[in-house]
């Protein structure tokens, strides 16, 4: 069972949040569970939340996690959510100075949730939003059968990713959803009551404006049928929410899928700076202020192993660090705006140094207003590539192996941007739901020189086919070719596109 800390532990939580404060990090506050090595994989393998909504693909995530702790691969030393206040948990396993590590690192998440922009629509009761989410799953499990309802979730969280990334989060509230007792068929155009006591009713429900939302629904109901969507839609898992012919649970748990998805794109999204800025902070304070002589080497070598870099993976721990000491020194020292950017003289940028001091005013004004991909383009540099030797790769047929491919600035910032733009997802817009005319979906892959992976992209067909009831159809790029490929619920078919892409 989790524990609460020891004595000695919550002594420790108070000296270093005091340390965190003086030093300019301000959280929600911080509430920490103690969990041994099969408790933690529980929790991980639900994402970090104690209760999620039941599915199989949880457990198998228990299973790798747990063979993972037992080989030696692997081991959680923390978890941290973003949440008022603040959920963290420790490793019941941690030696004295991994837990200083490891609250030193929370303080820089906390910090780092609570003010950085991409966080700020979030829910902030997401602990209890997904226990809610868990309960309602199973009440539909209990009233559709377990088998029904895990079939639908699987093909929700196929297509979990067909939101759109670049939306404000506060843009991601949920659609709501009626109790299943109200009429499962189409719109109507009797307007939402709220729930309001008898005596307060007429002025929570006032009839005037009850009469005046009954006749806009109805003059809706018969305008001229327009375009659906009227312009392209990213988010696709909204539209579906909206207008596939879906029962009144499946609605629901639709909305369910695509909430959780657009609450955990923030993290997706500022991954490089917020393991960055933590491991700058939890740096800053153990060598600074927490470390006994003692802790130094256990210190150094569990700190070195986080930061450590291996062939074709990108440590965003690594990265992020360094980019925040580089802003900082560069800010630190007056290297940057058009003096400095003109200067080509390599001695005299070595020696430049104005003297101004402005390092931690700026990287807590990046910290606020900046996520991964706008990080990378503004503040990479090319004295930062050639310092921390980054080059791009790819594989080599002739080899049969992975080799550099180039070392240049511009092509390391290419790709970089290039798997972050998105979260890294292919750009899918729905364009068409009356496809030909027959009520189709016509969905474009806005093709940037890397094709989809067709295996995927055909089960991905079946499931949306599956929710909107009518054949599907997706335009993409095959050998640089183009197609559609579509799906009729029976059998998959592929023909040359011919949309006008001018």
């Amino acid at each position: 069972m989790p524990q609460t800390l020891s004595p000695e532990l919550s002594e420790l939580q108070q000296r270093i949040q005091a340390h965190a404060r003086e030093v300019g990090l301000d959280f929600f506050d911080i509430v920490y569970e103690v969990l041994d090595w099969e408790e933690i994989n529980e929790v991980a393998a639900f994402g970090g939340y104690p209760a999620r909504y039941p599915h199989w693909r949880f457990g198998m995530e228990y299973i790798e996690l747990s063979r993972s702790y037992a080989y030696g691969l692997s081991k959680i030393y923390e978890m941290v959510i973003n949440n008022d206040p603040t959920y963290a948990y420790l490793l019941a396993a941690n030696h004295h100075v991994d837990q200083k590590l490891v609250m030193a690192h929370v303080c820089g998440h906390g910090d780092f949730f609570k003010h950085n922009f991409m966080f700020a629509g979030t829910n902030r009761k997401m602990l209890d939003e997904m226990a809610n989410h868990a309960s309602r799953v199973r009440r539909y499990m209990e009233r559709h059968g377990a088998e029904a309802v895990e079939s639908f979730l699987d093909r929700c969280l196929s297509i979990e990713n067909l939101i759109d990334y670049s939306a404000v989060t506060g843009y991601a509230q949920r659609m709501a959803v009626e109790g299943e007792e109200e009429e499962e068929g189409g719109r109507s155009t009797e307007p939402r009551r709220l729930k309001a006591k008898n005596y307060m009713d007429p002025f929570i429900n006032p009839p005037a404006a009850l009469a005046a939302e009954r006749e806009r629904r109805a003059a809706a109901e018969h305008r001229e049928p327009r375009s659906v969507p009227e312009q392209p839609v990213r988010d696709i898992l909204l539209f579906l929410q909206e207008h596939a012919p879906l029962e009144r649970w499946q609605r629901d748990v639709l909305g369910i899928v695509r909430e959780e998805a657009y609450y955990f794109a923030p993290q997706g999204r500022t991954k490089i700076m917020n393991e960055g800025w933590a491991s700058y902070w939890h740096s800053r304070l153990m060598t600074e202020r927490l470390l006994d002589p003692s802790e130094i080497i256990d210190y150094a070598d569990h700190h070195s192993g986080t930061m450590a870099t291996g062939p074709r993976r990108l440590n965003p721990y690594k990265v992020g660090i360094e980019l925040w000491r580089d802003i900082e020194e560069r800010w630190d020292k007056g290297r940057y705006g058009s003096d400095w950017t003109s200067c080509d003289d390599f001695a005299a940028r070595e020696r430049w140094d104005t003297g101004e001091m402005r390092g931690q005013e700026k990287i807590f004004e990046v910290r606020r207003h900046y996520n991964d991909v706008t990080f990378i383009d503004e503040f990479l540099t090319p004295d930062f590539v050639r310092r921390q030797g980054l080059f791009t790769f790819d594989y080599d047929k002739r080899a049969g192996r992975y080799v550099i491919s180039d070392r240049d600035f511009a092509a390391v910032k290419e790709r970089l941007l290039f798997m972050l733009t998105n979260f890294g997802q292919p750009s899918i817009d729905l364009v068409d739901a009356n496809f030909l005319n027959r009520g189709e979906l016509l969905l474009v892959h806005r093709y940037e020189g890397i094709p989809l992976k067709l295996d995927e992209a055909l089960e991905t067909l079946e499931n949306l086919q599956a929710i909107w009831k009518r054949p599907v159809n997706l335009e993409t790029d095959v050998d640089d070719e183009p197609v559609v490929l579509s799906y009729d619920g029976t059998e998959h078919r592929s023909e040359e596109a011919l949309v006008d892409r001018a």
